[in-house]
């Protein structure tokens, strides 16, 4: 739930704090039509739990943690530094977040170090690195959006809306995938 947007690049981390973007609920509905999920998904960057709200209502057991405390009812707990981990929760199945933007590439190396399902809500410009090549080359799959989704504030921001220019897309790794990375469209819907 923490990914920086277009509009973000003038501002430093001191003036956006936390980079805090809530999923959208459709995001997550769209990627449970194509992807097959595990019943215990570890959401390690879930903000106030926007995505663990939707996978919790499809039935899901989630443990959602951040760094931060949002004093939201759908936080399992604060202060939890995903990128020192050493282990996922007991039962984890799949790791699956929309990590803070900056940190994306490392929050992605250290899921696939512990868990053999990881899913990544990211810009689809996340693809183009040779920075992060080590991560990208063992990428399973990747769901682009085919319509934009709705605009992703910045949790707190007072300035002016846009709408979405960008394009983002479910980034899967999978151990039990053989072959090349294979990309597709998804559609994501008003419920």
């Amino acid at each position: 739930m923490t990914m920086g947007v277009s509009g973000d690049k003038g501002h430093s981390f001191g003036v956006r704090g936390y980079d805090l973007y809530e999923t959208p609920a459709v995001a997550v509905e769209a990627l449970l039509q194509v992807e097959p999920l595990p019943w215990m998904i570890w959401e390690p960057a879930c903000g106030f739990g926007a995505i663990a709200r939707v996978l919790r209502s499809h039935g899901h057991e989630v443990y959602a943690t951040d760094l931060i405390d949002y004093s939201s009812p759908d936080q399992d707990a604060a202060g939890w530094d995903f990128l020192v981990q050493d282990r996922v929760p007991v039962g984890t199945g799949a790791i699956l977040t929309n990590p803070p933007y900056r940190l994306a590439g490392k929050f992605v190396a250290k899921a696939v170090e512990l868990c053999p399902l990881v899913i990544v809500l990211a810009r689809l410009a996340f693809y183009e690195s040779t920075r992060r090549a080590k991560v990208l080359d063992c990428c399973s799959r990747i769901h682009v959006f085919a319509n934009r989704l709705p605009m992703m504030h910045r949790h707190g921001w007072e300035g002016p809306k846009s709408t979405s220019g960008v394009a983002f897309a479910w980034f899967v790794w999978d151990a039990a995938h053989v072959g090349p990375t294979t990309i597709d469209r998804i559609i994501w819907r008003n419920p």
